[in-house]
């Protein structure tokens, strides 16, 4: 999924819930099959409540480290 992304999230800097709601009212606007790239650092956010949510939307996930406390997740809608 990553590269084909076609919108990019950052939510660098906020904390939990800020992360999940703002990937949940992004996700709502987008068109079946599109793919959403968010930036975190939310350690939180990252590993649980964003993939927690994506599990129970049926969305495919993929979680990225990149660097010292930093994810790039790339949210696939069905």
């Amino acid at each position: 999924m990553k590269g084909k992304e076609n919108e990019t999230l950052d939510v660098l800097g906020r904390v939990c819930p800020y992360p999940l709601v703002l990937t949940k009212k992004k996700m709502e606007k987008m068109a079946s099959g599109q793919i959403l790239k968010v930036q975190c650092d939310a350690p939180a956010s990252a590993e649980d409540s964003i993939p927690k949510f994506c599990e129970k939307q049926g969305y495919a996930l993929q979680v990225e480290k990149v660097g010292d406390g930093a994810w790039e997740l790339y949210i696939k809608k069905p």
